[in-house]
Formats: structure tokens, sequence, C-alpha cells
């Protein structure tokens, strides 16, 4: 189970702030803290307040400053096409892009990249047409992009595909949808393709939002799920990982089990 860093993000004030004073401290203190949490990728994203024509600029300094003190691979977090490719030249490792949805203009625009850079890519399962209500719809669309990686040369387990989880407060019955789509993600070609999701999402203007993210994540891994983009810094829910790869018998059973699924 891969845990994808969320917080070095223009979301939030600190990382706003840091871009706009070119402060790299709090970008190294994010990349430092969140691999010692458990994370296993940095997302990296520039934020909404970015110019278009700076963003390539930003997520390039981003990239560096995260990997000037950590190990860790990165996941390129924007839809900006020409910042995306700016992050690929100066990343070192393997990087994940974050992403393309199923739309065949968006494909052929972000899947030759991902080739070209010999980089994972994120796949949305949803269209011009929104988001799918059913897996059976979500489905089709992973498909496509299986197809279409394919298509490009790219490894199938380089494929990350997301169902797209809904807030639940406006869209339960999607819950449900998104852990069969999980569970038939491990059907459609051998190797199959990982699939992750946006675990915030789940729980967006809702209350207790800890206790529902955490209850998701643990249903999801139940389900299949490979990797999720989350607040590392919630060290209850890295132990309930921690605890349900030991109960999914994918981790041996040791008395510091919790340390030993963040050092790894």
């Amino acid at each position: 189970m891969i845990l994808i860093g969320e917080r070095i993000n223009g979301m939030f004030n600190d990382i706003k702030e840091a871009i706009k004073n070119k402060d790299p401290e709090p970008i190294k203190q994010h990349a430092i803290k969140q691999e010692e949490s458990g994370a296993g990728y940095l997302d990296v994203n520039t934020g909404p307040t970015v110019d278009k024509e700076n963003q390539p600029a930003v997520m390039e300094w981003l990239i560096q400053v995260a990997q000037e003190v950590s190990k860790l691979p990165c996941c390129i977090d924007t839809t900006n096409l020409n910042a995306i490719e700016a992050g690929l030249k100066v990343h070192k490792g393997k990087a994940l892009i974050n992403s393309t949805t199923a739309d065949q203009a968006k494909m052929d625009i972000f899947l030759p990249l991902a080739a070209k850079y010999e980089a994972g890519i994120i796949g949305l399962t949803m269209n011009e047409r929104g988001v799918p209500k059913t897996s059976a719809d979500r489905i089709a669309l992973a498909m496509e992009l299986v197809v279409n990686c394919d298509m490009q040369g790219i490894p199938t387990d380089d494929l990350f595909l997301d169902p797209l989880i809904l807030p639940c407060n406006v869209a339960q019955e999607h819950a449900p949808e998104v852990l069969e789509t999980l569970q038939q993600i491990k059907t459609l070609s051998d190797p199959a393709p990982k699939s992750t999701i946006g675990l915030s999402n789940v729980s967006q203007s809702c209350v207790n939002r800890n206790l529902i993210n955490r209850t998701y994540l643990i249903m999801a891994i139940a389900s299949g799920l490979d990797s999720a983009i989350v607040d590392v810094y919630d060290s209850s829910l890295v132990e309930e990982v921690a605890a349900t790869k030991i109960l999914k018998n994918e981790d041996i059973y040791c008395d510091s089990f919790v340390k030993t699924y963040i050092q790894s």
C-alpha cells in the first residue's frame, strides 16, 4: 500500500506563501516529515493561485527543493502540460503524473508524455460526460485507459486507475460503487493496473472527517486499493494501514509492525 503525501500543495497557506516568497524551508520540512511519517510518494501541486505561465517554473522548483532532502519520488499534480514536463525534466527517479481522464483527446496528450519519460500515470475513470454513477461505467472507462496505455507502450502496472470517490454527504451511493470498481480493476489485465484514490474527497465538507477517511481507506484496501493520496500526518490512519497489511498477510508480523511499515 503506497501512501502519497498530500501536503506540498499550494492550496495550503504555508505552501502558497512559500511559493510566493520563494522560500524553500516549508517545502523541505514537509518533504522530510512526510517521508518520516510513512509516505511513499510526495504529491506536488502548485495550487490554484499560480498563473498558468508561471506553473512550469514553480513546479520545477518545488520538485527540486523536495528532492534535495527526500529520496521519495514525486506525484506531479497538475493539468498543465508544460508544468508536468518541466517537473519530469528535473525529477530524480520514476515520477508519477497526476493525471489524465479517459477523454481520448486528453489521453493522446498525457500518455505519450508518460511514455517519453517512463513515468507512471494516474488515469481518472471519467470523461467529458463527468464521473459515472456505477461501477460498470467506471470499469468501461478504466478499460479505455488500459488499452490506450498499451498502445503507447506504457506498462500496465505503471497505470494507477482512480475510480473517483465523491463526498459521502452529497454522493453517498458512489462509495460502494468505487469499492466494487477497485475489485474489478484487478481483472482488467495481467499484470493488473494499480489503483489509487484521493482519500480526502470522501469526507469533503463532512463532520468527523478523519473518522470517515480512515474507515473508507481500510474498506478500500480490503477491496484491492494499491495507493492513496492522504494526510500522512494522521498517525492513526498510518497505523491502521500497517495493521491492515498484517491482516491481509501482505507484511510479516512483528511487534514493531507499525515502525517497520513506516520505514519500508
